[in-house]
Protein backbone atom coordinates (compact mmCIF):
# COMPACT_ATOMS: atom_id res chain seq x y z
CA UNK A 1 0.00 0.00 0.00
CA UNK A 2 0.60 3.22 -0.95
CA UNK A 3 -1.31 5.42 1.78
CA UNK A 4 -1.87 9.72 1.27
CA UNK A 5 -3.58 12.10 2.84
CA UNK A 6 -4.76 15.10 0.68
CA UNK A 7 -5.27 18.28 2.08
CA UNK A 8 -7.11 21.16 0.57
CA UNK A 9 -6.26 24.20 2.47
CA UNK A 10 -8.23 27.52 3.36
CA UNK A 11 -8.41 30.32 5.27
CA UNK A 12 -8.59 28.49 9.19
CA UNK A 13 -9.42 25.06 8.30
CA UNK A 14 -8.53 22.34 5.82
CA UNK A 15 -10.38 19.69 4.54
CA UNK A 16 -8.83 16.29 3.47
CA UNK A 17 -9.25 12.73 1.99
CA UNK A 18 -7.37 9.69 2.27
CA UNK A 19 -6.47 7.01 -0.02
CA UNK A 20 -4.70 3.66 0.95
CA UNK A 21 -3.65 3.09 -2.55
CA UNK A 22 -4.13 4.30 -5.90
CA UNK A 23 -7.99 4.66 -6.51
CA UNK A 24 -8.92 2.98 -3.18
CA UNK A 25 -10.68 6.08 -0.72
CA UNK A 26 -10.09 5.12 2.90
CA UNK A 27 -13.31 6.69 5.02
CA UNK A 28 -14.98 9.98 4.45
CA UNK A 29 -13.54 13.12 4.22
CA UNK A 30 -12.40 14.96 7.56
CA UNK A 31 -11.96 18.76 8.45
CA UNK A 32 -9.71 20.29 10.80
CA UNK A 33 -9.08 23.76 12.07
CA UNK A 34 -5.82 25.22 12.10
CA UNK A 35 -5.30 25.24 15.66
CA UNK A 36 -3.36 22.75 18.40
CA UNK A 37 -7.21 21.15 18.73
CA UNK A 38 -7.31 20.66 15.19
CA UNK A 39 -4.00 19.75 13.82
CA UNK A 40 -3.95 17.06 16.82
CA UNK A 41 -6.98 15.34 14.85
CA UNK A 42 -4.97 15.51 11.52
CA UNK A 43 -2.21 13.75 13.80
CA UNK A 44 -4.93 11.31 14.48
CA UNK A 45 -5.86 10.64 11.17
CA UNK A 46 -2.08 10.31 10.22
CA UNK A 47 -1.57 7.69 13.03
CA UNK A 48 -5.11 5.51 12.13
CA UNK A 49 -3.60 5.25 8.39
CA UNK A 50 -0.70 4.22 10.13
CA UNK A 51 -1.71 1.55 11.71
CA UNK A 52 -4.33 0.35 8.55
CA UNK A 53 -1.96 0.72 6.24
CA UNK A 54 1.48 -0.25 8.07
CA UNK A 55 3.36 2.42 6.57
CA UNK A 56 3.52 6.42 7.11
CA UNK A 57 1.00 8.12 4.77
CA UNK A 58 2.33 10.83 2.64
CA UNK A 59 0.62 14.39 2.72
CA UNK A 60 -0.15 16.55 -0.38
CA UNK A 61 -1.39 20.26 -0.48
CA UNK A 62 -1.51 22.56 -2.48
CA UNK A 63 0.84 25.95 -2.09
CA UNK A 64 -2.06 28.51 -0.62
CA UNK A 65 0.50 31.68 0.10
CA UNK A 66 0.68 31.71 3.49
CA UNK A 67 -2.55 29.52 4.84
CA UNK A 68 -0.69 26.37 4.12
CA UNK A 69 2.30 27.20 6.51
CA UNK A 70 1.34 26.45 10.13
CA UNK A 71 0.11 22.89 8.51
CA UNK A 72 3.70 22.59 7.01
CA UNK A 73 5.50 23.83 10.48
CA UNK A 74 3.36 21.20 12.36
CA UNK A 75 4.00 18.40 9.94
CA UNK A 76 7.63 19.40 10.08
CA UNK A 77 7.40 19.09 13.55
CA UNK A 78 6.21 16.07 13.90
CA UNK A 79 8.62 14.31 10.98
CA UNK A 80 5.45 13.63 7.92
CA UNK A 81 6.88 13.53 4.79
CA UNK A 82 4.83 15.72 2.40
CA UNK A 83 4.41 17.49 -0.49
CA UNK A 84 3.62 20.87 -1.40
CA UNK A 85 2.14 21.25 -5.25
CA UNK A 86 2.40 24.10 -7.66
CA UNK A 87 -1.43 25.44 -7.83
CA UNK A 88 -1.26 25.11 -11.71
CA UNK A 89 -0.75 21.88 -11.73
CA UNK A 90 -3.21 21.12 -9.55
CA UNK A 91 -6.05 23.36 -11.46
CA UNK A 92 -4.61 21.53 -14.60
CA UNK A 93 -5.43 17.88 -13.43
CA UNK A 94 -8.93 19.59 -12.13
CA UNK A 95 -9.47 20.94 -15.88
CA UNK A 96 -9.21 17.13 -16.77
CA UNK A 97 -11.95 15.86 -15.09
CA UNK A 98 -15.46 15.57 -16.69
CA UNK A 99 -17.29 16.75 -13.90
CA UNK A 100 -17.21 20.59 -13.06
CA UNK A 101 -17.68 20.38 -8.77
CA UNK A 102 -16.26 22.49 -6.68
CA UNK A 103 -15.65 21.73 -3.23
CA UNK A 104 -12.87 21.50 -0.87
CA UNK A 105 -13.71 17.94 0.17
CA UNK A 106 -14.24 17.02 -3.92
CA UNK A 107 -10.62 19.11 -4.57
CA UNK A 108 -8.58 16.98 -1.60
CA UNK A 109 -9.81 13.73 -3.19
CA UNK A 110 -8.57 14.95 -6.56
CA UNK A 111 -5.27 16.17 -4.99
CA UNK A 112 -4.90 11.92 -3.80
CA UNK A 113 -5.59 11.11 -7.37
CA UNK A 114 -2.66 13.43 -8.86
CA UNK A 115 -0.40 11.98 -6.20
CA UNK A 116 -0.55 8.68 -7.75
CA UNK A 117 -0.60 10.57 -11.19
CA UNK A 118 2.48 12.63 -11.00
CA UNK A 119 5.88 12.17 -9.57
CA UNK A 120 6.86 14.81 -7.07
CA UNK A 121 9.84 15.91 -5.63
CA UNK A 122 9.87 16.29 -1.81
CA UNK A 123 9.59 19.37 -0.34
CA UNK A 124 12.41 21.55 0.12
CA UNK A 125 12.37 24.00 3.23
CA UNK A 126 14.05 27.51 1.92
CA UNK A 127 15.80 29.33 3.29
CA UNK A 128 15.19 33.34 4.88
CA UNK A 129 17.29 34.65 2.82
CA UNK A 130 16.07 33.21 -0.63
CA UNK A 131 12.67 34.20 0.93
CA UNK A 132 13.52 37.43 1.27
CA UNK A 133 14.90 37.82 -1.81
CA UNK A 134 11.67 36.59 -3.30
CA UNK A 135 9.80 39.31 -1.59
CA UNK A 136 12.13 42.40 -2.87
CA UNK A 137 11.50 40.87 -6.38
CA UNK A 138 7.86 40.58 -6.31
CA UNK A 139 7.91 44.33 -4.80
CA UNK A 140 10.10 45.39 -7.38
CA UNK A 141 8.08 44.31 -9.90
CA UNK A 142 5.28 45.93 -8.96
CA UNK A 143 7.09 49.40 -7.85
CA UNK A 144 7.90 49.27 -11.62
CA UNK A 145 4.31 48.14 -12.96
CA UNK A 146 3.11 51.21 -10.59
CA UNK A 147 6.03 53.45 -12.33
CA UNK A 148 4.67 52.45 -15.95
CA UNK A 149 1.64 53.15 -14.81
CA UNK A 150 1.91 56.49 -13.94
CA UNK A 151 4.10 57.06 -16.64
CA UNK A 152 1.02 56.33 -19.47
CA UNK A 153 -1.65 58.36 -16.93
CA UNK A 154 0.91 61.57 -16.78
CA UNK A 155 1.40 60.88 -21.13
CA UNK A 156 -2.48 60.99 -21.33
CA UNK A 157 -2.94 64.16 -19.14
CA UNK A 158 -0.09 65.90 -21.28
CA UNK A 159 -1.44 64.87 -24.78
CA UNK A 160 -5.08 66.24 -23.53
CA UNK A 161 -3.79 69.37 -22.39
CA UNK A 162 -0.94 70.23 -24.88
CA UNK A 163 -2.69 68.55 -28.30
CA UNK A 164 0.29 69.46 -30.17
CA UNK A 165 2.86 68.42 -27.56
CA UNK A 166 3.44 65.30 -29.95
CA UNK A 167 5.35 67.83 -32.57
CA UNK A 168 8.17 68.26 -30.15
CA UNK A 169 9.29 64.62 -29.30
Amino acid sequence: MNPVIGLDISKGKSDGQVFLGKGKPFGNPFCFQHNQEGLKQLLDVISKVQDKAGKAPTVILESTGHYHQAVIQFLEEHGILFLVVNPLISHQAKKSSLRKVKTDAVDAYRLCELYYKEEFEDHKRRGVELLNLRHLTRQFESLTQMYVQIKLQFQAVLDQVFPDSRLFR
